[in-house]
Formats: structure tokens, C-alpha cells, sequence
């Protein structure tokens, strides 16, 4: 095969694993009602003047599927964390004991789940489209291949729709899971 068609063939591969890869991120931040500690990833805190992921500057725990531990490494933090946590806006109201903060996580309601199945299927179309931008991309510069054959360019448009279709097929079965992990009580 053509070296310009192989390479517009592993970027474009390349950009469709990344749109899988960005959408499981993006899963992960839709809880499902079990207390895990990527529910606080998205807070950052005023650590002395810069933002600073909750990590960095405190152990997240979850010694339960209901509660989600902070035990900051520094005392004088606890304050600062727990506001962090509130601005961040994640429905969480943290409680401070003076050495941690302890997080009850509420259980998902019916339409609270619904609402979350529904952020996840937009997650979903938003990946479709990033998928479906880099088969457009790609048959685009197949077409702009000067030193390659008609068949070659062909061929080639056919493998671009087959990691089309493999890459879409794997953000639905990425749904089909996160939905049944939603909605379960």
C-alpha cells in the first residue's frame, strides 16, 4: 500500500481511540450512585495561591460505596478543601470533623438516574462525532493522495468506514454498559 495512505490510515485511527479515550473520561465523571474517589477529580483547590487538583494535597478514600473520605496531608487545608468542594458543585455537601471531611454520597433518585443516562448518551453522540470528523478528514486527504491509484484510494476510503464502524460500534457497547451501571439500583 501507499505510504501516504498508511499514514493517513494510523491517524485516523490514532484520533478515533482518542475520541473513545475522551468519552471514558468522560464517564467516569457520571457517578452511578457508588462513592468512588474520581467523583472528586474535577475539584481543585487554593494551595497557597494556585489551583491544585484535590489529590495533591489530601488522601481521597472511599471506606464504604456511600461515603467518600478527605484527610488532608496539611490541617490548616480542611477549610479551603471543603470550600473547593462546594464551589466544585457536584451535589456533595461535605462534612468537616475537624480532621477530615467526610462525604455521604446521596443515593441516585429515578429521574436523577434518567438525567445521568441521558448526559452519558450526549457524551456518546459527541464521541460519534469526533469519529465520524476523522472518516471525513481522512477521505479527504485519501482524495488529495496524488501518487496513488484509484483502487489504492478506494480500498483505502473502504478501511477508513471499517474503523468507522469498529470505533462507533465501541462507544455504543460503552453506553450500553455505562446506561445498565445508571440505571441500576
Amino acid at each position: 500500500m501507499n505510504e501516504d495512505i498508511d499514514f493517513i490510515l494510523d491517524s485516523t485511527k490514532e484520533a478515533m481511540v482518542n475520541a473513545l479515550k475522551h468519552l471514558e473520561k468522560q464517564f467516569v465523571n457520571i457517578r452511578a450512585g457508588k462513592a468512588s474517589p474520581t467523583m472528586l477529580g474535577s475539584v481543585m483547590v487554593d494551595y497557597y495561591g494556585s489551583q491544585t487538583p484535590l489529590a495533591q494535597v489530601a488522601n481521597v478514600n472511599t471506606p464504604d460505596g456511600r461515603t467518600i473520605t478527605v484527610q488532608p496531608w496539611e490541617k490548616a487545608m480542611l477549610q479551603e478543601i471543603e470550600r473547593s468542594i462546594m464551589i466544585a458543585n457536584l451535589g456533595f455537601n461535605p462534612m468537616n470533623n475537624g480532621e477530615t471531611i467526610i462525604i455521604n454520597v446521596p443515593p441516585l433518585t429515578e429521574e436523577r438516574r434518567r438525567e445521568l443516562a441521558k448526559q452519558a448518551k450526549s457524551e456518546v453522540e459527541e464521541a460519534k462525532i469526533s469519529i465520524r470528523a476523522a472518516r471525513k478528514d481522512a477521505n479527504s486527504e485519501i482524495k488529495n493522495t496524488e501518487d496513488a491509484s484509484e483502487d489504492l484510494q478506494k480500498n483505502a476510503e473502504v478501511d477508513v468506514q471499517q474503523l468507522t464502524d469498529a470505533h462507533v460500534k465501541k462507544a455504543e457497547e460503552l453506553y450500553a454498559a455505562k446506561e445498565i451501571e445508571i440505571l441500576k439500583i
